[in-house]
């Protein structure tokens, strides 16, 4: 399906047509997770949107290359494994997998290459002797080496930052302090390529020709997106705050190397905030996706709560938004059954459509598509639908036409990374007589308060009626007692 996708570059400050270079794959490069912990919500609002770009760029008829690294050494990372006495790598494959169990949960398209930084330490060398070499890095006093970036003139022109002006990396674009660049440099404003070994660092160290050491976070991203990606990305995603220092030194150092541009287009999210507030542990707001679910809430709900808002505009979230996005996703699915119904389909052959080629044109789904489009409008594409089947549901409509608007719903549903449970499991539960249903409705709110012994007492009131109720996470199952 060929549309025109446009996107807002941070660089030029335009929504700009965004094409590869080869006009028909898009190597695309997303920042990933430090990972010393669990990754909050305000990073899943960041990577939902780029995986929804992902797939809009796919339905649009291009391939896409996608790599998304992970940060599986730093300051942070060093720190805490050497609090908890673990070795490095013991620690962050475990939160990695956890990363990568919360991205399944939210039905995240897996990037194509997922590079860790501590598999690149020989390609990242490779760039900082480089950089030595052409005189844009230097040693520093205590003996790591730094970029210096008075070689750069065009150094903070995505930021629009004022270098005679700048004196710190010691805050990033979003404000919370930078810790990466804590070493002895020659001004204040030049950052860290290769951190020589201190004593506080443990066992994690790997060798250099400037002795032993590890990298800076920033060298990281050029070495692991030019090995995957090429010298020259088209398109390089982050959020807001990622901008300064991070994303202003990768452009500095990888330009230096290579004499040319580093992306062709750059895309980022903006700040989550928590009913009202700025998300931080010491306000008591901060959420990690297990922490929302075990709440009560579907992964699916989450996922629509974290679209349901520009991309390019501070989001808010709300439980009162959780409750309304769980509100419209049922409000979704029932009018698909509607259309099942009328086209004779199941909801497995519904299922079905969501996968490509995809067919939106001719639909009532195309103005919802239109605004994906444009700068990857999702509140306005959700509104789109949800007008397109009121109209469905107030017309007279055949088998034919239904089933063509359920190809169009299934494509902007691809889009935007929603689902519907299993269909089995949705259709049996069509046949759930009604005082059964409600039992198990009372059980699922008894186990969200935690009220256990109304939980027992409810599932043996199933089970002398014959039915037998299995827990899931995103609910339950009810099935005939044989």
């Amino acid at each position: 399906m060929n549309s025109e996708l446009r996107l807002f570059d941070t660089m030029s400050r335009q929504v700009r047509p965004l094409i590869p270079e080869d006009g028909k794959t898009l190597r695309m490069y997303c920042c990933g997770p430090t990972v010393y912990g669990p990754s909050h919500i305000g990073n899943f609002r960041t990577f939902v949107m780029e995986d929804v770009l992902r797939r809009v760029v796919e339905i649009a008829g291009l391939q896409v290359l996608h790599v998304r690294n992970i940060t599986d050494v730093d300051d942070k990372t060093i720190r805490d494994a050497q609090r908890e006495g673990v070795p490095l790598q013991q620690l962050t494959d475990h939160w990695i997998e956890m990363f990568r169990i919360d991205c399944a949960k939210l039905n995240m398209l897996t990037p194509h290459f997922e590079p860790r930084a501590t598999e690149h330490i020989e390609r990242q060398i490779e760039l900082i002797a480089t950089l030595l070499e052409k005189g844009h890095a230097y040693r520093g006093r205590d003996g790591s080496i730094y970029f210096r970036i008075e070689t750069k003139p065009d150094y903070g022109r995505l930021t629009r930052i004022d270098t005679s002006t700048l004196e710190t990396q010691d805050l990033t674009s979003g404000g919370t302090a930078n810790l990466a660049d804590e070493y002895e440099r020659d001004a204040v404003a030049d950052f860290a390529l290769w951190k020589i070994w201190k004593p506080e660092h443990g066992p994690v160290s790997w060798p250099s020709p400037w002795g032993d050491g590890h990298p800076g976070w920033h060298i990281e991203c050029s070495a692991m997106s030019m090995q995957y990606l090429g010298e020259t990305l088209d398109l390089h995603c982050g959020a807001v705050d990622n901008m300064f220092p991070h994303h202003e030194n990768e452009i500095a150092q990888s330009e230096a190397v290579t004499g040319h541009e580093f992306s062709r287009h750059w895309f980022h999210g903006e700040h989550l905030i928590v009913e009202g507030k700025k998300m931080s542990k010491s306000m008591g707001n901060f959420f990690t996706l297990d922490e929302i679910l075990e709440r009560g809430v579907s992964p699916m709900a989450f996922r629509y709560t974290l679209i349901s808002g520009h991309y390019r505009q501070q989001f808010n979230f709300t439980f009162n938004g959780l409750r309304a996005a769980q509100s419209a996703l049922d409000k979704l699915e029932r009018s698909v059954r509607n259309l099942q119904r009328t086209a004779g389909i199941s909801m497995q052959e519904f299922a079905a459509l969501s996968e490509p080629p995809f067919t939106v044109e001719g639909t009532r789904m195309q103005l919802a598509w239109a605004a994906l489009c444009h700068d990857l409008n999702t509140p306005d594409c959700m509104g789109k639908v949800f007008s397109a089947l009121r109209v469905l549901e107030s017309e007279p409509i055949d088998a034919g036409a239904a089933r063509m608007e359920l190809e169009g719903l299934a494509a902007i549903m691809y889009a935007l990374g929603l689902s519907f449970p299993d269909g089995n499991q949705a259709e049996s539960e069509l046949k759930v007589p009604r005082e059964i249903a409600k039992i198990a409705g009372r059980r699922s709110e008894a186990r969200k308060d935690k009220d256990w012994a109304l939980a027992d007492q409810l599932r043996e009131e199933l089970a002398a009626k014959g039915w037998r109720i299995k827990d899931r996470r995103e609910g339950y199952d009810l099935e005939v007692l044989s």
